[in-house]
């Protein structure tokens, strides 16, 4: 089941606030965060130019929140290097996305931005 309207109006406020912010350090041109919703998970992604033909943007996936409807929760997951989505130890649940948004933002054990 999705999230409602108004759960994603919320959602993607605060994605809208985490990605202006992170992108305030980098020129738009050079790397660009953004974000996706699809159904009840939002990814946080970095855009780039390919090293070999900066017309073409490249989609690096960051983080992915999972909304699990009937506990009320967010898990955070990070993305290993096979691919492979891993949940994010320790406070990877929580009732709230924001504490898990600063957990990405302040990236405590490497996992998100290297």
């Amino acid at each position: 089941m999705a999230i409602s309207e108004f759960e994603l109006f919320k959602v993607e406020s605060i994605a809208k606030v985490f990605c202006g912010d992170r992108n305030k350090n980098f020129p738009p041109d050079q790397l660009y965060i953004d974000y996706k919703m699809e159904e009840q998970t939002l990814y946080i992604l970095e855009v780039r130019p390919k090293w070999n033909d900066p017309t073409v943007k490249t989609k690096l996936f960051v983080a992915k929140f999972t909304y699990v409807k009937k506990d009320k929760i967010w898990k955070l997951y990070w993305q290993r290097q096979n691919m492979k989505w891993q949940q994010y130890e320790p406070n990877g649940i929580n009732q709230h996305l924001e504490p898990l948004i600063q957990i990405v933002n302040e990236d405590p054990q490497g996992c998100f931005w290297g």
